[in-house]
């Protein structure tokens, strides 16, 4: 039996490197840049006011008091967009709203509350050194500096930035391309009602929802039966488009030479039991031409939600270009007492609160069933115990991994 740990190594020393792609701006948030922009512009473009008041000379009003005011008069207003390059002489004085051109000749911008908002003629009570309220042209970004580096995560602070250098689109990772397949005559689709013996579709449902949360551009396939036409039909079509093949079902005995005998056909596929549960039977490997890797789940629900969350989210975060493949773990304090099987790693759905005395503590939701959809539903993290850790009671440390959506 493998680890969960060898597992994961195996499919992640088996992945890609997807290449960048020029995507529109907006298109690239939430991905890594791909390239390095250079800015060919000054940011700002130009001299202009921080605040509301008047562009002045120092010189002028060095000798302003609040007791002993020094007029000026106002010779003209410089609004945000006007395009006349004002300029001051000396005596006089600019009425400038923020974003507006700074005059020429102007070193400093007056606060309006330290005038009398005079209109043709403005007292001033008193001065600021040169230079103040004022935003120099490529004080924040010069021609030739870097704007955003390789392998920065573009949020919306960068894609201000980027627009601000007047880039429209950019070099970013792009988003996995996954597809999610169920494999299983007794399915059918949500909306179906089920005859006896059928099952509704649940997992193409829940892993491309698990998918896009991770990241991912995500194809939900219709399920397939176990019949090898028309199975490996699904699979030659979608391995044209997608960059990860998910594919839940195909252990029962009653699928499973047909699942095995499709894949092999068109790559190397393995087979495994991994110390876990839910989720012992794993299957992982790489098809068709460009190598695509395929994860194969369990059927169950529950099983192959977690199984997603050890195996298939890592290694999306793996193809976006993302440090940080797993959810971090916390410890909390549990509930009550709670039985694991020797020798299996094994992760239990479980609801975690904050104790108002500091610190978590965590109550388990549910029984070990991998069928119980609803209290995977109801959970907020996973309950990880380890593969010696057989009997914890109440009060005993746990870790625990929550399931914050997005992270």
């Amino acid at each position: 039996m493998r680890t969960v740990e060898e597992h994961v190594d195996v499919i992640l020393s088996s992945l890609p490197t997807l290449e960048s792609i020029e995507l529109a701006l907006l298109d690239a948030q939430g991905l890594l840049c791909g390239e390095e922009v250079v800015s060919t512009t000054s940011l700002p473009a130009f001299d202009h006011s921080a605040i509301d008041g008047y562009a002045v000379r120092v010189s002028d009003i060095r000798a302003a008091q609040p007791d002993d005011a020094v007029q000026l008069a106002v010779v003209a207003e410089a609004e945000p967009g006007a395009r006349e390059v004002r300029s001051l002489s000396a005596g006089t004085a600019v009425r400038i709203y923020p974003g507006a051109m700074l005059p020429s000749g102007a070193d400093a911008v007056v606060p309006l509350a330290w005038t009398d908002r005079g209109v043709a003629r403005v007292d001033i009570r008193k001065a600021p050194p040169a230079g103040s309220y004022i935003r120099r042209a490529g004080e924040d970004v010069m021609p030739g500096d870097t704007a955003v580096s390789v392998g920065t995560p573009i949020g919306p602070a960068q894609v201000g930035l980027l627009a601000a250098v007047g880039r429209t689109r950019v070099q970013a990772r792009p988003r996995p391309r996954v597809t999610v397949l169920s494999v299983g005559s007794e399915l059918v689709d949500v909306g179906t009602v089920p005859s006896p013996g059928e099952l509704i579709d649940v997992n193409s449902y829940a892993l491309a929802a698990a998918a896009r949360d991770a990241g991912a551009a995500v194809y939900r396939a219709s399920a397939v039966r176990a019949d090898k036409a028309e199975l490996m039909s699904a699979l030659e079509s979608q391995l044209l488009r997608t960059d990860m093949l998910v594919l839940s079902g195909g252990f029962a005995s009653s699928s499973f030479d047909v699942v095995s005998e499709c894949l092999s056909e068109l790559g190397a596929v393995e087979y495994t039991r991994v110390a876990m549960q839910p989720g012992m039977p794993q299957g992982f490997g790489v098809i068709g031409e460009r190598e695509v890797p395929v994860l194969c789940f369990p059927n169950d629900p529950v099983s192959a939600l977690v199984s997603f969350e050890l195996f298939a989210r890592p290694a999306i975060r793996y193809l976006l270009g993302k440090k940080k493949l797993f959810r971090p773990l916390t410890t909390a304090r549990m509930t009550e007492a709670l039985e694991s099987p020797a020798g299996r790693k094994q992760f239990r759905r479980g609801l975690l609160m904050r104790h108002p005395d500091g610190g978590y503590v965590v109550s388990p939701i549910g029984g070990a069933g991998a069928h119980l959809l609803f209290s995977m539903a109801q959970a907020n993290c996973l309950i990880v115990l380890a593969e010696d850790q057989v009997h914890l009671d109440e009060g005993d440390a746990v870790s625990v991994m929550p399931l914050v959506l997005g992270s």
